[in-house]
């Protein structure tokens, strides 16, 4: 399978994906980690994650004839990466563009079909970040960077700017080696983060985490002890990826659907406090920021106004 794999890696790269690795279908050691994050309840209301938490584990539950992983990633970054948190309305910079499940879903489908051409016998699932899948500690495995202290993935390439997606399928490919750690003695990361949701190297508490609280929280009002600490956030948070050393080598990516979208309400606090549910709608009707629902994205807006005293 050498050569097929090599041809493999070949189209993925011609279809736009910086970053290809295979991963055998054994699963990664580092899944147990699972169980302990579940246990310390640091997946605040994500009830979906414990739901299909033995799934998480073993990917032969979720695809029974699974023998290889190929794990890419997706260049995302653009200038905006670096600013995102000096706009007075927040907006991680990945959520600025259109949404990445629908990108890269579209080119992944494409992409399996032309695998089909070259080995017409093989069976797969494609996977784009919905799937019970530890997308990071498969892409690890797969040898496309390792999890820094911050959880996400850090290609020495790319920094972490970057979207990780899998085609899971039924023929034995040639798997590449992990990487080693390189973040060393760092804690920029660490320190930079204002909720304290790094309680420790490699751990995320995501029930204090900006991203966590402006996305998937469905509290009609934050904690008063994280209220101020979201500042202007409304949609995500880009802090310990901007302070981290490894994304000064980052070089904007060529998908165009990336691209931060010009509209004025994506950082007006003004107009954003009169946006009309039927308004939402149609402005991030292609964009990540429909999955919070108008309600908590008002919530979000409301916040970051009082923060900033508009």
């Amino acid at each position: 399978m050498k050569a097929l794999t090599q041809q493999i890696k070949e189209l993925t790269a011609r279809s736009g994906f910086e970053l290809v690795g295979i991963a055998p279908a054994r699963q990664p050691e580092k899944s147990e980690f699972l169980d302990e994050w579940l246990a310390r309840q640091y997946h605040g209301t994500m009830t979906w994650m414990q739901a299909r938490q033995a799934m998480r584990k073993n990917i032969k539950l979720l695809f029974p004839q699974v023998k290889s992983v190929i794990c890419v990633g997706h260049n995302y970054y653009s200038s905006a990466c670096r600013n995102s948190n000096k706009n007075p309305a927040g907006i991680s910079c990945y959520a600025r563009g259109k949404d990445y499940h629908m990108v890269i879903k579209k080119k992944l489908k494409i992409l399996f079909k032309e695998i089909k051409k070259l080995y017409p016998a093989i069976n797969g699932r494609i996977c784009v970040d919905s799937a019970p899948l530890m997308e990071k500690i498969w892409a690890e495995s797969a040898g496309l960077g390792w999890q820094g202290k911050h959880t996400n993935l850090i290609s020495r390439d790319l920094g972490s700017w970057f979207f990780l997606a899998e085609i899971i399928v039924d023929i034995e490919l040639v798997s590449d080696s992990p990487v080693r750690d390189h973040c060393g003695n760092c804690n920029a990361c660490l320190k930079a983060c204002p909720t304290g949701a790094l309680v420790q190297p490699y751990l995320l508490d995501a029930s204090r985490c900006i991203s966590y609280l402006t996305i998937e929280s469905r509290v009609d009002r934050f904690p008063e002890s994280l209220a101020k600490k979201i500042n202007t956030w409304i949609f995500g948070c880009d802090i310990c990826q901007q302070v981290c050393p490894w994304n000064k080598f980052s070089k904007p990516g060529g998908e165009t659907d990336y691209q931060p979208a010009s509209h004025p309400k994506y950082s007006n606090l003004v107009d954003l406090l009169n946006l009309k549910e039927a308004e939402f709608t149609q402005i991030f009707r292609n964009s990540p920021l429909k999955r919070t629902g108008y309600k908590n994205f008002m919530r979000n807006v409301r916040n970051a106004a009082e923060n900033s005293r508009v």
